[in-house]
């Protein structure tokens, strides 16, 4: 593309026709990306614990015309991540991007206090099955010709917090992990990117959003003085996942009010 076809075709967050997974689809911020990548004209896989939830989300999607599977099941279970890549190789033949957005944050203490199996836990989910579906997905990105991962990490991927200390190592890890699958996977045209949002409108923080002292203490941290919605995030996950960002591997984008510049 030269300079002046952006006069008459400047870039957007359409993904027409491609075939994208999304992981924890089912709620919070899943089930938004879902929504916006399905507007944003992809063929979306649904995964997640919920069938039920799953169902819900599917159904709306397809009122609007929307190309939606659904697979319900843990991305911590080996079997459930072969089943998937497994169906998406015979529903469409490929896999043009991969959403890592399932991710867990159960517990809030000290680190010492931290039970050993808690810690196992939240870096199995976290960081573990992100580098699972990763692995499998790579040869569906192979048979597109290229494609795109988005991680969702956090703004403790990079900013330390008491009392997250799992979550924090987790959310570090799969920034490392975006980072070197990028070098590694870049000559395949396959990029891989993160996004790291700060505190989101969703049910894994509602616990510290409705405390007085951390909700104090977090909006005082976020320059912007606010919590984000689901739907300010999607734009930028978006925007990774497609042709805008194709210059771009290895990165991560925060979209977290102001908290890395404070």
């Amino acid at each position: 593309m030269n300079d002046s076809s952006l006069l008459v075709q400047p870039p957007d967050l359409r993904l027409d026709g491609k075939v994208v997974w999304i992981t924890g689809a089912s709620r919070g911020l899943g089930r938004t990306l879902a929504f916006a990548f399905a507007g944003a004209g992809a063929e979306v896989l649904l995964s997640a614990r919920s069938a039920d939830a799953l169902a819900d989300v599917a159904a709306e999607i397809g009122r609007t015309g929307g190309v939606v599977e659904v697979i319900a099941g843990s991305i911590a279970d080996p079997d459930v991540v072969v089943r998937t890549t497994e169906f998406i190789g015979e529903r469409w033949g490929r896999l043009d991007g991969l959403i890592n957005n399932a991710g867990i944050s159960p517990v809030f203490g000290r680190a010492e206090r931290l039970d050993e199996s808690d810690w196992l836990g939240v870096i199995d989910v976290n960081l573990t099955s992100p580098f699972r579906c990763c692995c499998a997905a790579l040869p569906l990105f192979e048979r597109a010709g290229g494609g795109s991962v988005v991680n969702m990490s956090s703004v403790h991927g990079s900013r330390a917090h008491e009392r997250l200390a799992a979550y924090a190592v987790s959310k570090g890890g799969l920034e490392m992990l975006t980072r070197t699958l990028a070098v590694e996977w870049a000559p395949r045209r396959i990029r891989v990117n993160a996004v790291a949002p700060g505190y989101v409108e969703t049910d894994m923080t509602t616990g510290l959003r409705e405390h007085p002292r951390w909700r104090e203490s977090l909006l005082a941290r976020t320059p912007m003085h606010r919590f984000a919605t689901p739907a300010e995030i999607a734009p930028a996950v978006l925007f990774l996942a497609g042709p805008g960002a194709s210059y771009m591997t290895g990165t991560t984008l925060f979209v977290d009010g102001g908290w890395t510049a404070a």
